[in-house]
């Protein structure tokens, strides 16, 4: 059995909440993209799990580094016990005055695992691989 199309449009707006929450700072509202469990990991940056380290690190990245998450290319498919995900990203830094106004950070792919909790889906493990 396959993801109904209104599993997949509401995974889609999970993706776009993820990378509008953690752009803006609102490093609390992002950590609840995750399961109560849930692990995100960037080799650049550490393993964080649970709501409260993921809570730490998102509202620490906009302090750290102005930039804007571009994904794209997602694919969605159903598991066992929810959905794999994985995308394409492009990481803007922003500096105010430039022309253009960013640059390319990183080049990467996240590798996505998916749950439903209490009729909303989540990212249970999110994993994010910089290209070389």
């Amino acid at each position: 059995m396959s993801l109904s199309i209104e599993d997949q449009l509401a995974i889609q707006q999970l993706y776009a909440r993820y990378n509008h929450l953690l752009d803006s700072g609102q490093g609390d509202a992002w950590a609840a993209t995750f399961t109560a469990d849930g692990v995100f990991s960037s080799g650049g940056s550490g393993t964080f799990t649970g709501t409260e380290q993921l809570a730490g690190f998102g509202n620490g990245f906009a302090k750290q580094l102005k930039a804007r998450h571009w994904t794209n290319n997602l694919l969605v498919e159903e598991s066992t016990g929810g959905a794999k995900g994985s995308c394409y990203l492009i990481l803007l830094r922003l500096t105010p005055g430039e022309r253009p106004p960013a640059g390319i950070l990183v080049t990467a792919i996240y590798n996505d695992e998916l749950r439903k909790v209490s009729g909303e889906w989540r990212f249970s493990g999110r994993a994010v691989t910089a290209d070389a």
